[in-house]
């Protein structure tokens, strides 16, 4: 199966952007639908955004709707999270996740990365 690695976290203001990066190894990343999930400090993961295998269709939590873009350019084996206007309850460890093409629609994803931390400064 196909090994994720989460990089582009840090720290940034209130209203900044940051890209997460998530590098897929292993196997084919084009036959994998990708998300993206966070976990703040005392508080469970929650779904950010998802996007099917091919990168055609997305989907967002309401949460961060018009703010981040989810897309994957698997001739890189890659996938990203461009995230704007961040704000403090952006603040969070960022996981990217992959698994068989369907689970875009359930978002019962089975491989997961290590996360990357995103801090948020008001």
């Amino acid at each position: 199966q196909v090994q994720l690695v989460e990089s582009g976290g840090g720290l940034v203001q209130a209203g900044g952007s940051l890209r997460l990066s998530c590098a897929a190894s292993g196997r084919t990343f084009s036959d994998y639908d990708m998300g993206w999930f966070r976990q703040a400090p005392g508080k469970g993961r929650e779904f950010v955004a998802a996007v099917t295998a091919s990168g055609v269709a997305t989907r967002y939590a309401d949460s961060v709707k018009g703010r981040f873009t989810i897309s994957k350019n698997n001739a890189k084996n890659t996938g990203y999270l461009q995230m704007s206007s961040l704000k403090p309850e952006d603040a969070a460890v960022y996981y990217c996740a992959a698994d068989r093409i369907g689970t875009y629609y359930t978002l019962d994803f089975g491989i997961w990365g290590q996360g990357t931390q995103v801090t948020v400064s008001s």
